[in-house]
């Protein structure tokens, strides 16, 4: 039954929407502190589902089909971003054993024993001892730390309050906010680049995301282009192949990147690129900003609800 609404909501052809989803990590176990990440079993039961429901295709065969109208109904493409260790580790056999395609778009400058600020900031929270935390230096006061929902709204306040930060003072408030928990992450937690190239041996395809996920429009223009061209070369290398995808990081448009940085991916060579607004692409849409989205939904008939809602919002994005 939800197939043919599906298949009505989104037919083929010229009429077609494509469907692109956006993951992160998933986790071999659930997270108390983040249970809005998928983990393995929640994963599966996610993409059994969408096996069901849609035509899961790679994401550079969606994006060139939808450019020539023959795209079929139902059409999606998955994609994970950033690069951790656990997309090759937990969601890749998953998918294989389902039989499903994948785009991971990987940030290089992490590669091979290193972590992403963010992580670095949800870490230090998470082990820190005490109950209180002291965040005057980034005007938000003294924080709760006394229960996992307090530690979770904290790491969330940090973590809005210096995410669009220049990079150098990104970096020194994460330095100051693990002096102050009195911890820092040690583990690596993104991906090597021997498990980079057997992603892409599976069968799965790679797409470059910068080099150090800066947000492009705090960059100067030849910062941005190093940034992404950079990041396309290293992945050549490793997977030995052409990189033909790019995924902005963080990805709002105008907010997160602009028109200019859409043409530096035009011309490092890309064929394609997604951002993060939501909706679906119709042909005629931009391919250099493909819209993505994240169904959080734990049960099925919430989960297809959400998908049916996205696939009656064709974005074209602009920058």
């Amino acid at each position: 039954m939800f197939r043919q609404l599906l298949s009505a909501l989104a037919p083929g052809g010229p009429q077609a929407k494509l469907s692109i989803l956006i993951f992160h990590r998933v986790l071999p176990r659930p997270d108390p502190l983040f249970e809005d990440i998928p983990d393995a079993a929640t994963f599966e039961r996610t993409m059994r589902w969408i096996r069901d429901w849609f035509r899961v295709l790679p994401l550079a065969e969606a994006a060139a089909r939808l450019k020539s109208g023959d795209l079929p109904p139902r059409a999606m493409s998955i994609t994970f971003d950033d690069g951790y260790a656990d997309n090759e580790e937990v969601a890749a056999p998953i998918l294989r054993r389902l039989g499903l395609h994948a785009t991971f778009f990987v940030a290089t400058g992490f590669l091979d024993g290193g972590n992403m600020w963010n992580d670095r900031v949800i870490e230090a929270v998470r082990a820190c001892n005490a109950q209180r935390l002291d965040l005057g230096f980034l005007a938000l006061g003294i924080a709760s730390l006394d229960s996992m929902a307090a530690r979770r709204a904290t790491i969330d306040r940090i973590l809005a309050r210096i995410k669009h930060e220049e990079p150098a003072q990104r970096q020194a408030f994460v330095e100051r906010i693990e002096e102050a928990c009195g911890t820092a992450l040690q583990a690596a937690l993104m991906m090597r680049a021997e498990q980079v190239a057997r992603l892409a041996a599976s069968g799965m395809d790679i797409g470059a995301h910068t080099v150090t996920h800066p947000i492009l429009a705090r960059l100067s223009l030849a910062q941005a282009r190093e940034e992404i061209e950079s990041s396309k070369a290293a992945l050549e290398s490793i997977v030995g192949r052409r990189v033909a995808l790019f995924a902005y990081p963080n990805g709002v448009p105008q907010q997160d990147y602009r028109a200019e940085h859409v043409e530096l991916v035009r011309t490092a060579g890309f064929d394609a690129a997604v951002c993060t607004a939501w909706g679906v692409a119709r042909p005629g849409a931009d391919p250099f900003q493909l819209p993505r989205f994240t169904p959080w939904d734990r049960t099925r008939p919430r989960f297809a609800l959400r998908l049916a809602r996205n696939l009656s919002h064709t974005r074209y994005a602009t920058a």
